[in-house]
């Protein structure tokens, strides 16, 4: 058997990377086809509705819902603001007349007569969507976005929080085994993304977020660290909205693993070259892996190498194990046994034998493992 599927982990030197750029609503491409742009470029824009915010109108001034048409000084889509009078029930002694204002800038959403609610649009807000990686546009979609294109290193991780960001890369550790710890972090990394080794500490990562770091990317996070930073349980892991200040990119797993020798080597060869990163994780359907993106000069060597692909499972295969009882471990596929093997749960599973790097060889199924795709 020559090859066989299994979900890959990407660590790769030369990948050509395209980055579709959408919008969350039509809007207006600003850049075209062929721009070089970097990583703070904008590349559409749009508006978003305003927030509705409800004023039950009828009540405070104490007239029947149906009748709430003859005390509104404002119809459907009038411009509002704060304060501005837009309703008002007369009485013929004028102390005792009553009127309502309005809580927000924005619009006049709608008006019933049933409710006596009146609902009030709040200014649109603006958005705008950044290229994310230094590259090229590759493809314009109209109104709605763009397709970047660029020829970069590239190192997928496990877990990350926080979103996009970009910054030169510092290597904060002497090896992959030397956990990040908080004496490490030094005022010189402002913007910088650091490399730490086997782990991040809550205190390293606090001190980075006051020094003004952008972004971590580190071998493995302790997940009660998690909790107690961010003050919640990730639960079904999805992130990348967190406004933490910082970006953190966890290639291994958790707990204090060493980052793999090579995804360290790689992110060396690099320093000080710009990083762009994103923590966002999602691991369930459509799954969303964490990255680190090093955009490179284009060149024949890459294009080739980038045009080949990466195949699938087969013996020699760089693989990481992601189930108890050796999850962390990194190894090489040995052999790729085709029939179903017997588990020690007594279900039937096809398997790989893997040899570890302390040499130990051991069979594990191969729903256990990611293939590292260099």
């Amino acid at each position: 058997m020559a090859h066989a599927y299994t979900p890959g982990l990407k660590v790769t030197e030369n990948l050509l990377i395209r980055k579709r750029r959408i919008l969350p609503l039509k809007g207006e491409v600003v850049v075209k086809v062929g721009d070089k742009l970097n990583p703070n470029d904008v590349v559409a824009r749009t508006h978003l509705p305003g927030n509705v915010v409800p004023l039950n109108v009828a009540n405070k001034l104490g007239v029947p819902p149906e009748d709430l048409s003859m005390v509104m000084q404002k119809k459907e889509g009038d411009p509002i603001k704060e304060g501005e009078q837009i309703a008002l029930k007369k009485s013929f002694i004028k102390w005792f007349s009553s009127s309502a204002t309005a809580t927000i800038d924005g619009t006049i959403e709608s008006i019933s007569n049933v409710t006596g609610q009146v609902l009030q649009r709040g200014e649109p807000i603006p958005v705008e969507v950044t290229s994310y990686v230094k590259g090229t546009v590759a493809e314009v979609i109209e109104n709605e976005g763009v397709v970047m294109e660029t020829y970069a290193s590239f190192v997928q991780g496990i877990f990350g929080i926080g979103g996009e960001t970009f910054g030169d890369i510092q290597i904060a550790v002497d090896n992959n085994s030397t956990v990040l710890e908080d004496k490490l972090i030094t005022n010189d990394m402002k913007d910088k993304v650091i490399v730490g080794g086997a782990m991040v500490t809550a205190a390293a990562l606090k001190k980075a977020i006051e020094v003004g770091v952008r972004g971590i990317v580190v071998g493995g996070f302790d997940d009660k660290d998690l909790r107690d930073f961010l003050g919640y349980d990730i639960g079904v892991a999805i992130t990348g909205n967190e406004d933490i200040g910082i970006s953190l990119v966890v290639t291994e797993g958790f707990g204090q693993i060493d980052m793999a020798k090579k995804t360290f080597d790689l992110l060396s060869r690099h320093q000080g070259e710009m990083a762009c990163i994103n923590g966002a994780t999602q691991i369930r359907a459509g799954v969303i892996r964490p990255e680190v993106v090093i955009p490179t000069e284009l060149n024949k060597e890459l294009e080739d190498k980038a045009a080949n692909g990466v195949g699938g499972l087969a013996t020699g295969s760089p693989i990481r194990v992601i189930r108890h009882p050796y999850f962390g471990y990194l190894g090489e596929v040995t052999d790729l046994p085709a029939p179903l093997q017997v588990l020690e749960s007594e279900s039937k599973a096809r398997v790989l034998k893997v040899k570890f790097d302390d040499g130990t060889e051991v069979i594990v199924p191969r729903a256990n493992v990611e293939m590292i795709e260099g």
